[in-house]
């Protein structure tokens, strides 16, 4: 049986673009981040505010197993299992602390065939957007004690 790192790094990607356009966002409402990440636009807001709203499924609180199952993968099994009926589905999937890096959790990107991939990219820096929250938080930190103890 395979790990997960074997079936990530086994997976054919498809490009991120390709993806988008499946279910309906525009090449300029992404900021891509190479061929198989990006951000979408807020601006998609303006033109999707007449469509009819979808439904959410919210997966939180589950106490993982041993083996890992958690909330991500029943997320990401979720999201295909409705794609695989014929749903129109995407997942919204919040990035990971750095405990993968440090061995002490999984790396919130799921397990077995049920993971987001590039499981690497996910786990170290992404889109830059953790980095840039640790930095403020610590700009932050420096200030508030800098003004403790210079008055």
């Amino acid at each position: 049986m395979k790990t997960d790192v074997e079936i990530a790094q086994s997976a054919k990607m498809q490009p991120i673009t390709e993806i988008a356009a499946r279910i309906g966002i525009e090449p300029n409402e992404l900021e891509l981040y190479g061929p198989y990440k990006a951000k979408i636009s807020l601006d998609i807001m303006k033109r999707i505010e007449d469509k009819p709203q979808g439904k959410l499924v919210l997966v939180t609180a589950i106490s993982p197993t041993p083996a890992g199952e958690g909330k991500t993968t029943t997320t990401i099994g979720l999201g295909q299992a409705l794609n695989k009926i014929g749903k129109k589905a995407i997942i919204a999937l919040r990035e990971p602390s750095l405990g993968p890096v440090f061995g002490i959790k999984g790396g919130a990107t799921g397990g077995g065939y049920a993971q987001v991939v590039p499981m690497e990219d996910i786990n170290l820096h992404f889109t830059g957007d953790i980095h840039a929250v640790t930095t403020a938080h610590n700009l932050l930190a420096a200030l508030m004690d800098n003004h403790l103890h210079q008055g």
